[in-house]
């Protein structure tokens, strides 16, 4: 595995590949790897015969209260991994790389709309600092593919509307989420719950699954249950932050009539605020 931290290294190497006839398949992470993240670039090897993640601890995308600084960042053990998993090349940029003057002077991209639901109603500026870097990225690598985790499915869901409404040439791929044996959603956060809170923690995958079974079943009160959902996982010690059904789509409240339906859920427990969303339909 070749490492790179300049992007005219990182495209010499990209363009002797794709001059040779070779596509590129590309996995944006922030580092701190799990069997997720692994997952996500075995998948991108399936997919074209060179793989280049990125590790990069994007300061955009965190809000004023979110400790920038504290990110955990394990570049030696993560570089491990993705040499064991076969990782062609690995682009780890230092932030002024990545934005050579302060962030308040730097072009942003944002989408309209999709960020304001969700995660978006409580981390109003997460967003476009994602679908900045990740267009910035898009823009050093020049892949053929990017494949992201369901895991957060606003996330993919934005990106793919970038990538339409900007005209970029890549086909953005999405990959179940990985998850313990328990239901928990693989992620870098879990590493802060204790061992209580990780016994209390796949309450939240439960409670997706038994919602999604209600609605399978014709309930369409869908105020009920989301409510019904928070108080039980209040009950069981988290801080519900949102729980909520969507269209998978668009991110929209569904319809009576909608088939296509995704739940989705975000609380706090202890440190941790864990994610996750299920599938209707």
């Amino acid at each position: 595995m070749q490492t790179v931290h300049t992007i005219a290294e990182l495209r010499a190497q990209v363009m002797a590949w794709k001059r040779a006839g070779e596509q590129v398949a590309f996995v944006p992470t922030m580092g701190n790897l799990h069997r997720g993240h692994i997952h996500l670039v075995e998948c991108a090897r399936e997919l074209a015969p060179r793989t280049v993640a990125s590790i990069f601890v994007n300061p955009m995308q965190f809000g004023p209260s979110e400790d920038f600084a504290a990110y955990p960042r394990t570049l030696d053990a993560d570089s491990r991994q993705l040499e064991t998993a076969g990782l062609d090349l690995l682009f780890a940029p230092g932030v002024t790389e990545v934005y050579p003057r302060p962030l308040e002077q730097m072009t942003q991209v944002t989408v309209p709309e999709l960020p304001t639901v969700l995660c978006g109603a409580s981390r109003p500026t997460h967003f476009s600092g994602v679908t900045t870097v990740v267009s910035k990225l898009f823009n050093m690598v020049q892949p053929d593919i990017a494949v992201f985790g369901e895991k957060d499915w606003q996330q993919l869901v934005i990106i793919r509307r970038m990538a339409t409404d900007l005209d970029m040439p890549v086909a953005i791929v999405g990959v179940p989420t990985v998850r313990e044996p328990d239901g928990l959603a693989l992620s870098s956060r879990n590493g802060y719950l204790s061992a209580e809170e990780r016994a209390i923690a796949p309450t939240l995958y439960a409670t997706l699954r038994a919602t999604a079974e209600r609605l399978r079943a014709g309930e369409r009160d869908f105020a009920a249950l989301e409510a019904e959902a928070k108080a039980q996982l209040a009950s069981a010690g988290f801080r519900p932050d949102y729980f909520e059904i969507r269209r998978p789509a668009d991110l929209q409240r569904p319809n009576l009539e909608d088939a296509e339906l995704r739940i989705f859920a975000a609380a706090w427990l202890g440190r941790a605020r864990l994610i996750d969303n299920w599938p209707v339909g």
